[in-house]
């Protein structure tokens, strides 16, 4: 099709029934579903390739993913209910987008992602939650956990953070901001970075929730970390806690 041009997208998408973003030759993937969308709008024929600016595993949710794909040169309200409409019924939607700057790249333009862990922390499983959260029903200090993970901060080798299947060709990572709140019943981690590795967010909720149990000391996230050894470190939380909440980009994009 001609005339096309490189759009934005912002995503938002519950992650429980994909395989994850990457599309996947067994089972569903977000990306496949945002790429057949595109071909729909665009009137059928070639499938162009839909790039986020971070790979979300199977479970993981999103706030605001970013995505580039090529679109007609429809308005930006146009291009948002035209592909919600061909995004149904599946629990994705684009919540805003704009033309792509000059030589933009979802993934390699970005200069900051956010995430967000929430914890359940109460006696009794959740029913409106469920499959968004991690449950935790013995009591949490999060003020324990906010301490810990100071000790985080800055720029570090996070192999005992690393999953053993990351493709990362390095384990250096710089940790702008990792904050542990609650809200109610709820535990909620934020972290920053120009980028993480694979579980680094994951890996890093399941070694503050052993220190928020008591189970470890606050300094025990800094040995963890010096250890550079997956194996030192507690067990990955599970992936329906995590959200994917937000790409920084310089200059911003325009979203509307």
């Amino acid at each position: 099709m001609k005339h096309l041009r490189t759009w934005a997208l912002e995503l938002e998408y519950d992650g429980t029934p994909f395989m994850g973003w990457q599309r996947q030759k067994h089972g569903l993937a977000i990306q496949q579903v945002v790429e057949e969308a595109a071909a729909r709008l665009r009137g059928g024929g070639e499938v162009a390739e839909a790039i986020a600016s971070g790979r979300t595993d199977a479970g993981v949710h999103a706030m605001a993913q970013i995505v580039q794909i090529d679109l007609p040169p429809l308005t930006p309200f146009r291009i948002r209910e035209a592909m919600n409409f061909h995004l149904k019924p599946h629990p994705i939607v684009v919540r805003r987008c704009c033309v792509a700057p000059e030589g933009w790249n979802a993934r390699f333009s970005a200069i900051g992602r956010s995430y967000r862990y929430i914890i359940s922390n109460r006696a009794v499983p959740p029913a409106l939650e469920a499959g968004r959260v991690w449950h935790i029903r013995q009591p949490l200090d999060e003020h324990a956990m906010q301490r810990a993970a100071q000790l985080l901060l800055g720029h570090h080798d996070f192999s005992s953070f690393r999953a053993s299947a990351c493709q990362a060709k390095s384990p250096m990572r710089t940790l702008d901001a990792l904050t542990v709140a609650r809200a109610g019943e709820m535990i909620i981690i934020e972290a920053k970075a120009r980028s993480f590795l694979h579980h680094q967010v994951r890996n890093m909720a399941g070694s503050l929730a052993q220190v928020g149990s008591g189970h470890w000391p606050e300094q025990k996230l800094a040995e963890v970390l010096a250890a550079k050894n997956r194996a030192a470190a507690a067990i990955t939380a599970p992936p329906e806690g995590l959200y994917f909440t937000g790409v920084a980009y310089e200059p911003e994009l325009a979203l509307e």
